[in-house]
């Protein structure tokens, strides 16, 4: 199974990047603050991580800060045992 960080990444890649884009998105990118991923944007990426990890994320932790980066993602994953 490809590690969790290359999951989320590739979702945002695909989902909210155009081809013509000359964003490049790492870890560490900004997502919402940097204005990749907005609130709407949010909370397909949150239903994409329950459904795929088969995991309730409650929405008082579905802040814009823990959706900022897929490194936040990544650690708010942890608290609900997907590694």
């Amino acid at each position: 199974m490809s590690d969790i960080k290359d999951v989320i990444l590739e979702y945002v890649q695909e989902e909210y990047l155009e081809d013509d884009d000359d964003i490049e998105v790492s870890y560490d990118t900004p997502l919402i603050s940097g204005g990749i991923v907005d609130s709407f944007s949010m909370v397909s990426l949150k239903r994409f991580l329950e459904t795929k990890y088969n995991i309730q994320i409650p929405d008082a932790k579905a802040t814009p800060e823990a959706f900022d980066t897929v490194d936040s993602i990544v650690s708010l994953m942890k608290e609900f045992g997907v590694e």
